[in-house]
């Protein structure tokens, strides 16, 4: 019962604008407002936010939406293997007959002689040398209509085109999987900052806490009269110039909180927490640092060269070709119609049909062709010592990761011996200012180290799982498939 009239005070609140003040009068004068409890806010672990982040993120749709386009751009050049074939038609209409003139004197004999009835007309005409008035050819209006059809039957520059868009598909699926790469990394890094922010924001509350309670017994042994107003007010500064940190924070919170949903793709005020602390990765660092790889047949950069360099093979192949004698095939099958008078009158249509084929051999276009190939060789010589360059940068940064890699595990290691050391001086510290021997300057230097300690050590862990990530990314070996959902 109380579940559905929280459901009904919901839906009234929701239509409030909807329904008339009277109508709404008498129902809320049945329903009685009752608290409606929030929903509770998911608990996500690494992997699912790295799942959401895979799946809704706009950089990645973006990624597969241009390897489809690449796809649909290497049909395009499929296409052009294929016959095509075109229906035309065109009509004119002729403003000025074109005239011919004719050359009578080379009839010869064949003229009248003098004195005929002609005679006079073909003394005329020969004394210009031909017909001097002329002869109109042609008929006002000319239709013609038909298809036409061409199919490449030797093209090996065309041929040369279509592996280079084979080489374009491998190109943006790379590009594809580069997004993801970097996706993860930044996904892990926002993960691990939001822990920290966590971490730091109960070691800071613990502080004001253990201030707080000082603060408290003073308090209460100046109301007794075993404590004076100095150690009162000296405790009570203490314990507020902690309340600056625990505000900074929880910016800091609420800062990786933004950052990580905007990487998995939710809104700013998504609710969600996340799972565990940054001490639960701790137990996993020495098996990891022990198998540190250093292969880089997987790095991004390494196979984007690798796909470069073929696509510019691809590209001195196409432009060797150009030097090679292309075959077409054609085909024509037409009507046409040609007529004195009203365009759309006396209509005398003549179907005609031709098939040929075409002959294409380069001989010389002002060495342009040389030219290009030329430029592509070069390019690909350029290609290989980038390679060269490129293989000695990433492994120096493999090594110099893996040195960072050791010496946070290091840092991890003191850091927690100093923790713990300053857990047992600050017990101490404790039992003997609760006994007297101790004063208050030495519980609160005490307290201060400590939180120095476990900050020290939750900023070392994060440091070892950022250049782990980073390292991770650089190799390429992230296990993309993983975080895929089907």
């Amino acid at each position: 019962m109380i579940r559905f009239l929280q459901i009904l005070y919901v839906h009234l609140r929701q239509n409030l604008d909807k329904m008339s003040p009277k109508l709404l009068n008498i129902l809320l004068a049945f329903v009685p407002a009752v608290s409606v409890p929030a929903m509770p806010a998911d608990t996500l672990s690494l992997e699912r936010c790295l799942e959401i982040a895979l799946s809704d993120n706009p950089t990645v749709r973006i990624a597969d939406m241009e390897v489809e386009r690449v796809d649909y751009s290497r049909r395009e050049a499929l296409g052009a293997l294929l016959p095509t074939v075109s229906f035309d038609g065109s009509y004119t209409r002729t403003l000025q007959k074109q005239v011919a003139y004719m050359d009578m004197d080379a009839f010869g004999d064949m003229m009248p002689p003098e004195g005929d009835e002609s005679g006079a007309a073909g003394e005329s005409s020969r004394r210009g040398g031909g017909n001097t008035d002329g002869f109109k050819m042609g008929l006002d209006n000319a239709w013609s209509a038909g298809f036409s059809a061409s199919v490449p039957l030797i093209a090996p520059q065309l041929w040369q085109s279509l592996k280079l868009s084979d080489t374009n598909i491998a190109r943006a699926a790379e590009q594809a999987r580069a997004s993801r790469l970097d996706l993860v990394n930044q996904v892990k890094s926002a993960y691990y900052a939001l822990l920290l922010a966590h971490d730091t924001r109960r070691t800071v509350q613990e502080s004001y806490d253990m201030a707080s309670l000082t603060h408290s017994i003073y308090e209460k042994r100046h109301s007794a009269g075993d404590a004076s107003e100095y150690d009162v007010l000296r405790t009570s500064v203490a314990m507020k110039n902690v309340e600056p940190e625990i505000i900074q924070a929880d910016i800091a919170v609420r800062r990786a909180h933004l950052q990580l949903a905007i990487l998995m793709g939710l809104s700013a005020d998504t609710p969600f927490e996340v799972q565990g602390t940054l001490a639960d990765y701790e137990s996993d660092m020495y098996a990891e640092t022990l198998s540190l790889s250093d292969d880089l047949s997987n790095n991004t950069s390494l196979i984007s060269n690798t796909i470069e360099t073929s696509a510019l093979r691809r590209q001195l192949s196409m432009q060797r070709s150009s030097f090679l004698p292309t075959l077409a095939l054609s085909a024509n099958y037409m009507w046409n119609s040609s007529s004195n008078g009203s365009p759309f009158r006396n209509f005398r249509w003549s179907p005609y049909s031709i098939v040929g084929v075409t002959l294409s051999i380069p001989i010389i276009q002002g060495g342009q062709r040389w030219s290009r190939v030329r430029q592509a060789r070069i390019a690909l010589d350029e290609m290989a010592y980038t390679r060269d360059n490129l293989t000695r940068q990433l492994s120096s940064q493999v090594a110099l990761s893996h040195d960072n890699i050791r010496l946070n595990v290091k840092q991890i290691a003191s850091s927690r011996e100093s923790v713990d050391e300053a857990s047992r001086a600050h017990d101490i510290q404790q039992r003997s200012f609760d006994i007297g021997a101790a004063s208050y300057l030495d519980l609160r230097d005490s307290e201060l180290s400590l939180t120095r300690a476990r900050l020290g050590y939750y900023q070392a862990v994060y440091n070892y799982l950022i250049a782990s990530s980073e390292l991770e990314l650089l190799l390429g070996n992230a296990p993309i498939d993983k975080y895929t959902r089907k």
